[in-house]
């Protein structure tokens, strides 16, 4: 249960942020609006679901800003709009880091800052990688929107993916290794292959396949292959987290 309310967390944190750098003068108000529904949903299940008065504070704080901010882009007020996503990226981003722990007897400082990092990046990905398709999938709505949202999207994917395999080198396989003397178990190794193959060796071909079919350009192509980079990027994220739950960082 503690993975599901973290993996929502994340997301909900990532697709927030997703919407405040999405550019509002070239993208229509309905996107935004449907968007937050969807953050809406995230936080109230995993406010439903948490049992800690904090966290659950910040989750149904973040519903609530998700569902003003929907009905401001049904309204069409755009700064009002603007300002309760970005309290709802705030919350949800809180609400994602109140959710740390660390393995006792470690160096809190550096072990919650590494694990608030990681948290903070993972939703990024997987954010930012939902938020592309999703905005992939709404030219069919607006077919005569302006493209460069979505290869900024795309682009800022690649830039988060990019910050986390850098955190992963050099980091936390460091720390995996050390806190298992050096030999993985083979539910380990399998996990471990998994979460490189899909979430940092698979999902940056995806994305980079992506980018370069909308130089056709063709929206429905790649939106097709976010598809597919959303399933490697949430199963990416889901493997890790379960690597980090057996083995946390330690200093």
């Amino acid at each position: 249960m503690t993975l599901l309310i973290d993996f929502l967390c994340r997301f909900g944190w990532g697709l927030s942020l997703a919407m405040v750098l999405t550019p509002s003068a070239i993208v229509p108000a309905g996107f935004f609006r449907v968007n937050l529904l969807v953050v809406l949903g995230l936080a109230t299940l995993a406010g439903l679901l948490e049992k800690t008065a904090f966290a659950q504070s910040l989750m149904v704080g973040a519903a609530i800003a998700a569902w003003l901010g929907s009905v401001a882009w049904l309204a069409e007020r755009h700064r009002v709009g603007v300002a309760l996503t970005v309290a709802c990226t705030v919350l949800m981003g809180t609400a994602t880091v109140a959710t740390v722990s660390v393995q006792p007897g470690a160096s809190v400082p550096a072990a919650w800052f590494l694990a608030a990092s990681m948290k903070l990046l993972s939703g990024m990905v997987v954010g930012l990688t939902v938020h592309a398709m999703l905005l992939g999938h709404w030219y069919l709505n607006a077919p005569g929107m302006r493209i460069d949202a979505l290869r900024r999207m795309i682009d800022l994917a690649i830039v988060a993916w990019g910050l986390q395999l850098a955190v992963s080198l050099s980091v936390a396989v460091v720390r995996w290794m050390e806190a298992s003397g050096g030999v993985a178990d083979s539910a380990t190794v399998a996990l471990g292959s998994l979460r490189w193959l899909a979430g940092l060796i698979g999902l940056p071909i995806l994305l980079w396949l992506s980018r370069k079919t909308l130089d056709i350009p063709n929206t429905q192509s790649a939106t097709g292959i976010l598809y597919v980079a959303c399933v490697a990027a949430i199963v990416g994220e889901l493997t890790a987290q379960l690597l980090y739950a057996a083995v946390p960082p330690t200093r």
